[in-house]
């Protein structure tokens, strides 16, 4: 990684040069700044700071057994690398911050009170790797409690469970290593008491039996294991399948109140495995239409079982008869995970990332989302991912007002000063317009066959700037209130992607920057170059949102690699910067960010690369966005 030097500033031609991979990016300071200017002027951090408010989403795709409810009236669970306390009857949340990247499984304590929660190895900004390992914490204080596995997890901690009969004492874990290593912890002593391969393919559960402490049930690719716990030693027994059809996967387990092991599999079997044995006792086949992937045994002894492909959640009575099912609609995606609420309630997690309590969900996106928006006059924003959906949300209900599938991956999201419509860029090419009201199709265009990188409309609402990973931006004519446009102009110039792009107050110009860490500038009503810097240097931008500029490029980090900084932008009244970077942070500024290396106030709760950030119309909140976490955060700007 090079390093980013800037030299001292030019006052006499009125320009800071910074370099990011060796090239120099030079920027230039408006007039009445270069008598006042210096590069060593000392920058104070922002009088403001984040709190984390709202999480939304829940992280169904890929984990299992990740939802459970406290004596609290909370239930829990996590997204990117957030542990989110969830209040359904307050609406309300806490969070647990503990963790430095992606959070993987989750295991309540017998107590109701202690979690243990295992994470992924991650990477420091500084290049160092981020140990995996499990966090015991207290949910009612949300402190750390212990920490377990530092340097003797590999690659990321996939399950996790406290023993159940002896007062939770143990924690068993497992190790997405090659040989999914199963360990057993004394958690209070974090001393690790007995290890063993566990399988040579994916492990997707493992639990305590809840009346032997000395027994643990794994299950996961093609097999169930049966495990007894002798000093140090781990002793395994294979479930037999004999007659039975065996499964390409276990899914998931749970126990009967006589102590039978229940499995849901792949092929849509529930079989029960008689306490003590590792011999199937009973089946009830074809249970689901495709796999299992949740069983819930209730206090009362019934049973609960969630399916993926049907999408049905059934209810069964204690000889394992049907009872009654639902099915979950087609929107929420298939069943992930299942728990038992007050009395008549149960909540279900799917895998586009919801928790339902009954018709309730938490919708979120379930592929990489980089598309972000702020409503010009409302509470509200807009995200579009590769999944296809664009969400308009509620930041008081945190749920979504409507959502709409499109044809395309979505990349970029931008609405028109009026609030009646909005623009969403894809990946393909094209882009859309849709009513803010109505969701209605408006139009739809396509410029090019790459990634549209940026949708924004002129202050005035007059022009709309499609930015293009074809290096173009194309500028459009806007009329009718956002529902009519004719191409005027296509700015050609930059030898790269065009990545951001901000307007001027007045609406006549464009600033853009690229994958190559050019500046460029734009005339709005037709396209062309400009390259008299006197013509734009003093220009007032309507946005800050470009990571090279003037005013912002106090954001980047020595050894930054221009790749680092994801998104930048200002607050309304002009005095707060926010950037998203490459390690699940979000930073906080003061703005103008012009000298280098700016102060900040860091943030956690993303996982991997945040890919955008934005401040609500009225600078109360903030929101951002993980790419490959999927997740949106709200925080209050206080």
């Amino acid at each position: 990684m090079l390093r980013r030097s800037v030299s001292s500033a030019n006052a006499v031609d009125g320009y800071v040069r910074m370099f990011l991979r060796g090239r120099p990016v030079t920027m230039h300071i408006p007039d009445q700044q270069r008598e006042s200017y210096s590069i060593d002027q000392k920058v104070a951090l922002p009088d403001h700071k984040l709190k984390l408010q709202w999480v939304y989403g829940y992280r169904g795709r890929d984990c299992r057994s990740n939802l459970y409810l406290l004596p609290t009236g909370e239930i829990v669970y996590f997204n990117a690398s957030v542990v989110v306390l969830y209040n359904t009857e307050e609406q309300q949340q806490r969070h647990y911050l503990g963790h430095n990247d992606d959070v993987k499984c989750l295991s309540v304590h017998p107590d109701m009170v202690t979690i243990a929660t295992g994470q992924v190895a991650g990477n420091s900004k500084d290049g160092k790797l981020l140990a995996p390992h499990v966090r015991v914490w207290d949910s009612v204080s949300l402190n750390t409690l212990h920490v377990l596995g530092m340097g003797v997890f590999d690659r990321a901690v996939t399950c996790v469970a406290f023993s159940k009969s002896n007062g939770g004492t143990f924690l068993c874990a497992v190790d997405d290593a090659n040989d999914h290593i199963l360990s057993v912890w004394n958690w209070q002593k974090e001393k690790q008491l007995a290890d063993v391969k566990c399988s040579n393919d994916s492990v997707l559960a493992a639990v305590f039996h809840p009346m032997d402490t000395n027994l643990i049930v794994t299950c996961g690719k093609s097999h169930i294991n049966f495990w007894t716990m002798e000093g140090n030693t781990l002793t395994k027994r294979q479930g037999l399948f004999e007659k039975h059809e065996k499964p390409k996967y276990v899914l998931c387990v749970a126990f009967a109140e006589n102590g039978d092991a229940i499995t849901g599999d792949s092929s849509g079997n529930i079989y029960i495995w008689a306490k003590g044995g590792n011999r199937i006792s009973q089946v009830v086949s074809g249970a689901h239409e495709g796999g299992i992937f949740s069983v819930c045994v209730l206090k009362d002894g019934t049973m609960v079982s969630g399916g993926g492909k049907d999408r049905k959640v059934v209810l069964w009575d204690h000889d394992y008869r049907k009872q009654s099912e639902m099915e979950v609609g087609d929107s929420f995606g298939p069943v992930r995970a299942l728990a038992e609420g007050k009395p008549g309630e149960l909540f279900i997690g799917t895998t586009k990332n919801e928790t339902h309590l009954y018709c309730m969900n938490f919708q979120g996106h379930t592929d990489e989302l980089w598309g972000l928006d702020i409503h010009p006059s409302m509470e509200q924003f807009v995200t579009c991912s590769q999944d296809k959906q664009v969400h308009l949300w509620d930041t008081n209900s945190h749920q979504p007002l409507w959502s709409k599938t499109i044809e395309d991956p979505g990349r970029s999201a931008g609405f028109h000063p009026s609030g009646a419509v909005l623009a969403v860029g894809t990946m393909t090419g094209r882009w859309l317009v849709l009513d803010t009201d109505t969701r209605d199709l408006v139009s739809m265009h396509t410029d090019g066959n790459e990634i549209i990188s940026n949708v924004k409309y002129s202050p005035d609402g007059n022009f709309l700037a499609v930015a293009s990973h074809d290096n173009f931006v194309y500028i459009y004519a806007v009329t009718e209130n956002g529902r009519k446009y004719s191409r005027v102009g296509k700015c050609t110039g930059h030898s790269s992607f065009v990545t951001h792009l901000d307007w001027s107050k007045d609406s006549k110009y464009l600033v853009t920057n690229s994958g190559d860490y050019e500046i460029l500038f734009w005339e709005a009503s037709n396209g062309k170059h400009v390259t008299n810097m006197d013509t734009v240097r003093n220009l007032d931008w309507a946005t800050s949102t470009c990571t090279l500029a003037f005013n912002t490029f106090g954001i980047w980090p020595d050894g930054a690699d221009g790749t680092d900084i994801n998104a930048v932008c200002r607050s309304h009244d002009g005095s707060l910067l926010a950037s998203a970077d490459d390690f699940g942070k979000v930073h906080l500024f003061s703005f103008p960010c012009s000298q280098p290396r700016a102060p900040s106030h860091e943030y956690g709760g993303h996982s991997s690369h945040v890919t955008n950030v934005a401040f609500l119309h009225d600078n109360s909140h903030l929101i951002s966005t993980g790419g490959k976490d999927t997740s949106i955060l709200q925080w209050v700007v206080a």
